[in-house]
């Protein structure tokens, strides 16, 4: 233990000022996807009836076990930052946020807690810390904010969740008045509950309060140690993968239920308690934990990551990378997307590893994209990577949704991580058009290969531009002088003294490439994969392509082509060998057929608007 506390303050000391709204003010997106995220604030979140998301908290009348009070947290986790984006604010979301926090205070018992279970259920089964952890959330994202605007309703908040989480303390902590641990409540193992863990760290970072650090510690014992608990370390260090980390004897093929006791596959729930474990070692140096949860993160890469960058299948692990051809049902849960894009994003913070931008990216620009409305209005509850788009469920007798709730804080990913400027280093992950603390950026990207960046400040910096691993002879240019050290899956460095007016060229390698998995073929370009869609009418998606293509073909037959409404981002033209009647001259022949992104692809969300990402491939006699 003494190299854990000595640890504590070199750790608490790079914390102690985080908030919920970090880089939010020093980026402001402009074209394509600023378009898409003013809609999104503007219908979704700005959109959303603090009171009806807040009246389960009015009454403690919940007896199913349901998580209703998980979407206020969701929704204030991105109305805050949204409201402060660039100090614009949404006319009405300010209000709508005073509103919400109101009614939950007054919801507030006396014994500190917030929530709709009664007594005899509470810190149990079913979702109810589940739902104290967003509620937690939510106070200290609307404390960051009165903070920043210095306002005596900071501390009113924080005195909230300081006794909520003293409540949770008191009733599930060590000797807790249940008599049970925190990793027997709820469902999967432990899991839904120890993902607590997280806001307790947020809570003490703000406090500083060591009672909070010695509970998280009772959090993280109860995560790792139990032989039926969630054990996110051992089954980590052994190098088990996701989706084989089952109790043995799990009846994996019995119907699956939503809420499950048992069980570690979950994938949402898995990957918020690793959140909480990064945000652990952050204080403590636990390095063991934090070397867990990169090894997690990379068996996810490996194991469950599509080409579009989503994963999971009825919200579970399932060894999905080698499946993704398959007709799974229920792929790429939204709620399982956005988190996938926090995971990456913290391990981006903390690592400084650009393959994390990688997979950011590519999820961002695929699963998540595709999975929002063309109106920002809500999002799906499954997208998947072939067939069409559709609304989410209606869950716990609400108009509302796990998926939808959640959606909007994916979108924060991309945004915090597009550009960091300290003063002396200013690192570029992603390419947009957008105005950036020091820079401007112009960029079509992914739809063109080139970005454009002019110096706003003036004296020494170091500019530092993420190089995509798949492009793998990108150009950079100064003031059009060529670069040289450019290295794919790295940052390249420039550093010098900067004048108004200075001007970066980025001009990225993008070719179509194919991918074949098990007689199916698909294809990418640069971080987006590609899909056919039904409102092209240019023939039998279902056709297969006779055999030749081979696994990372860079594809040339592809080329850019003007797309024929506003509701593509995306178009592109292909002479391919489709269609087994060969052997006839005719037959022969390749057929012309288009591509969209697979963003765009089903985007009219109606089910006569179907696509397709992967493939069949034909079988000789020999197979």
């Amino acid at each position: 233990m003494k190299i854990v506390f000595a640890a504590i303050g070199v750790f608490a000391a790079a914390v102690a000022n985080a908030d919920s709204l970090d880089n939010i003010g020093n980026v402001r997106l402009k074209g394509p996807l600023g378009a898409r995220l003013d809609r999104m604030v503007h219908a979704h979140v700005a959109g959303t009836d603090p009171d009806y998301i807040t009246a389960p908290f009015m009454e403690k009348t919940e007896t199913k076990g349901w998580w209703q009070t998980e979407f206020w947290g969701k929704w204030m986790h991105s109305a805050v930052p949204y409201a402060q984006y660039e100090g614009k604010g949404e006319a009405g979301l300010l209000e709508s946020i005073e509103r919400g926090i109101g009614r939950m205070l007054a919801s507030q018992e006396e014994n500190g807690y917030i929530g709709n279970y009664p007594d005899a259920l509470r810190c149990g089964e079913g979702w109810d810390v589940w739902g104290m952890k967003y509620t937690m959330m939510g106070l200290l994202h609307y404390h960051d904010l009165k903070k920043r605007m210095a306002s005596s309703s900071a501390e009113r908040a924080l005195g909230a969740c300081r006794r909520l989480c003293d409540y949770v303390i008191a009733e599930i902590g060590p000797n807790g008045k249940r008599g049970r641990e925190l990793w027997q409540t709820g469902n999967w193992s432990g899991y839904a509950s120890s993902s607590i863990l997280e806001p307790v760290m947020w809570l003490y970072n703000r406090t500083g309060e060591k009672k909070y650090l010695d509970f998280a510690t009772y959090i993280v014992d109860g995560m790792t140690k139990p032989e039926k608990g969630p054990r996110l370390l051992d089954l980590a260090e052994k190098g088990v993968s996701v989706a084989d980390r089952n109790e043995p004897g799990y009846d994996t093929g019995a119907g699956w239920a939503y809420v499950c006791k048992y069980g570690r596959s979950k994938a949402y729930e898995m990957m918020s308690c690793y959140q909480g474990l990064i945000e652990y070692y952050e204080v403590t140096g636990r390095k063991d934990l934090f070397d867990a949860a990169v090894k997690t993160a990379e068996d996810i890469v490996k194991e469950e990551i599509n080409l579009a960058g989503g994963c999971a299948c009825s919200e579970a692990w399932f060894h999905g990378a080698k499946k993704q051809h398959l007709p799974y049902i229920r792929l790429q849960e939204t709620c399982v997307t956005t988190t996938w894009m926090r995971f990456c994003e913290k391990l981006l913070a903390v690592t400084g590893d650009p393959k994390w931008a990688d997979e950011l990216e590519r999820t961002f620009y695929n699963a998540y994209l595709g999975a929002m409305k063309a109106d920002g209005s809500e999002f799906a509850g499954y997208t998947p990577l072939s067939g069409y788009r559709w609304h989410g469920q209606h869950h716990c007798y609400m108009h509302t949704d796990c998926c939808t709730a959640n959606g909007p804080r994916g979108f924060l990913c991309f945004l915090r991580e597009l550009c960091r400027n300290d003063g002396k280093t200013a690192t570029f992950n992603f390419y947009a058009s957008a105005l950036v603390k020091g820079f401007d950026m112009y960029s079509l990207y992914p739809r063109e290969n080139m970005a454009r960046i002019v110096s706003h400040t003036e004296g020494p910096l170091e500019l530092r531009l993420r190089i995509p691993s798949w492009s793998g002879s990108t150009v950079v240019k100064v003031n059009g002088t060529a670069q040289s050290g450019v290295k794919a899956g790295s940052y390249f460095s420039v550093k010098r003294e900067w004048k108004l007016g200075d001007i970066v060229e980025i001009w990225f390698d993008m070719p179509v490439v194919a991918h074949r998995l098990d007689h199916a073929i698909a294809f990418t370009r640069g971080p987006v994969l590609l899909a056919r869609d039904s409102r092209f009418a240019d023939g039998d998606m279902t056709e297969p392509f006779r055999a030749g293509i081979k696994d990372g073909q860079r594809m040339d037959c592809f080329a850019p082509v003007h797309v024929p409404s506003d509701d593509f981002w995306m178009a592109f033209t292909a002479t391919l060998p489709i269609g087994s009647h060969h052997a006839n001259p005719e037959g022969a022949n390749y057929s012309e057929v288009k591509f969209c992104d697979y963003a765009s692809a089903g985007n009219m969300w109606r089910p006569d608007n179907f696509y397709r990402t992967w493939f069949p491939e034909e079988f000789n006699q020999f197979e």
